[in-house]
């Protein structure tokens, strides 16, 4: 059994425990990072010297970093010509989605996480969420676009180019005041939720904090 380093309610963590649970491959996960602690630890960084999560351990001693890496490699390990295609052009398809989705789309993000909960209520800016939501728009144009000819991103099932942008989704939804309407995206999500996988590891990692900002931040903003 193979472990996974990292918190379960990280970024980077989420697109890949929500692939493993729709791999349904058993695995040990090591909460790391974050109020956890560990990243600077000797023994972590010489697994991953970026000190960063998740961190893939194989029992042989095979290590991987690098969230989009890691589920590539689960992809083509546990679910070839399924969650990985087999087809050439339909992988770079799936490709060019996952890292479209870390390069341009996650940007709101990190703002998001450090305006609602790394600063002070004093130093929380509705200013700076709201440009980071409207930074965001163009990239929800985009998705929209595609969405309206496909269930999801590389066709009309899920693969492995749906995990990173599919796992940003909830906190898009969610966590964005006054959220302009995407009707395809927004139905995209629908057909997410109704995955176990994606309640289990995406929205159920991020139930606290998206209660946190509904019920004590968003309306004080």
């Amino acid at each position: 059994m193979f472990k996974l380093w990292g918190r379960k309610d990280g970024s980077n963590v989420i697109k890949v425990t929500w692939c493993l649970g729709e791999i349904g491959v058993d695995y040990e996960r090591v909460d790391w990072g974050g109020e956890f602690g560990g990243n600077d630890d000797p023994e972590y960084r010489a697994k991953n010297p970026n000190g960063r999560l998740p961190t893939l351990e194989e029992e042989n001693g095979f290590t991987l970093w690098e969230s989009g890496a890691v589920t590539r490699y689960l992809c083509a390990k546990y679910s070839m010509g399924d969650l990985y295609p087999e087809d050439l052009q339909a992988r770079a398809a799936a490709d060019k989605w996952m890292d479209w989705s870390s390069i341009n789309f996650a940007g709101f993000n990190s703002i998001y996480l450090d305006q609602y909960f790394r600063v002070s209520d004093e130093e929380r800016s509705a200013e700076k969420i709201n440009a980071a939501a409207t930074q965001a728009l163009p990239m929800l144009d985009i998705l929209d676009k595609h969405l309206a000819d496909n269930d999801y991103l590389g066709g009309d099932k899920l693969t492995m180019a749906d995990f990173a942008a599919g796992s940003l989704i909830d906190r898009w939804i969610h966590w964005t005041p006054n959220r302009p309407s995407h009707a395809n995206v927004e139905a995209y999500y629908e057909r997410l939720v109704a995955r176990p996988a994606y309640k289990e590891h995406v929205i159920g990692a991020n139930a606290g904090r998206t209660a946190k900002i509904k019920n004590e931040l968003m309306p004080n903003l």
